[in-house]
Order: C-alpha cells, then sequence, then structure tokens
C-alpha cells in the first residue's frame, strides 16, 4: 500500500462556492501511482467547508450561496457567538451542514469524481484568508 499526505495552502477567496479540484489534483501528482484508493480532503477550519458538486454551470455554486445566505441569517441576535464578526457564527454553522472533509475514491490513477462533479471549497466568510487542506491518499 501507498500512503501520500500534503498540505495544500489556498489563496484567500471571496464569499461563495469555489471549485478547487484542478488544484488538489495539482498539489498531490503521486495520485497517479495509485491504480485503486480513496483521497481524502480535510479542511483545517472552521468557518469554511467542502463538499461535491455540479462542476459544469456556475449558477448552481450561486445558488448555494443563496440558499445558504437565506437558511442562516446573518445578525441574529439569538447568537452569542458574535465578537468576530456578523459573519462568522453563521460561517460556523455552514460549515457544520456542509461538513470539513470529502472522500473520493481513486481509480487507474485519477480522482473517480463522477461527469459533472467537481470539489467546492465553500468560503462563508467576507475576508476568510487562506485556506489550508490537508489532502491524503492511499491505496495500491
Amino acid at each position: 500500500m501507498k500512503i501520500y499526505q500534503q498540505v495544500l495552502s489556498l489563496r484567500e477567496r471571496r464569499r461563495g462556492f469555489h471549485i478547487i479540484t484542478d488544484e488538489i489534483e495539482d498539489a498531490l501528482p503521486q495520485i497517479n501511482e495509485i491504480n485503486i484508493g480513496i483521497c481524502q480532503v480535510f479542511i483545517q477550519h472552521t468557518s469554511a467547508s467542502l463538499t461535491i458538486n455540479e462542476n459544469a454551470d456556475p449558477t448552481v455554486r450561486v445558488d448555494f450561496e443563496m440558499f445558504f445566505n437565506k437558511t442562516v441569517k446573518e445578525n441574529d441576535p439569538d447568537y452569542e457567538h458574535d465578537y468576530e464578526g456578523s459573519d462568522d457564527m453563521p460561517a460556523h454553522l455552514k460549515s457544520a451542514l456542509l461538513g470539513s472533509a470529502v472522500t473520493i475514491p481513486i481509480r487507474n490513477g485519477r480522482l473517480a469524481l463522477g461527469t459533472w462533479q467537481g470539489i467546492y471549497l465553500c468560503e462563508h466568510r467576507n475576508h476568510g484568508g487562506q485556506r489550508k487542506l490537508m489532502i491524503t491518499a492511499w491505496g495500491e
């Protein structure tokens, strides 16, 4: 069995949903040495998240942002955790809903994503800064 791991620092992005599949593949080229395996991508932050979804039509990502902003509103007077800004507690909640990791099968040296699937960085803060991902791939 082969095991590879790499930390990827993503540049700061505006709030929203961003496809980062190519950056992940570029950060861990050793994936091409694995015939059958698994790749896990973990985000080391609590106010951004990861998910897998549509990679062709950018309006899907716009609609994701709209849905989450309507579902988890800013400036809720019931939030106690508010000293980091009005977008902070909603960012934590959105992150908890979407999750901190995605797992993708590896087949024949490639991520076995579906035809229309891409990995999203879900940036929930107005100024989240750089984000760090831990990418781990293992298999034979």
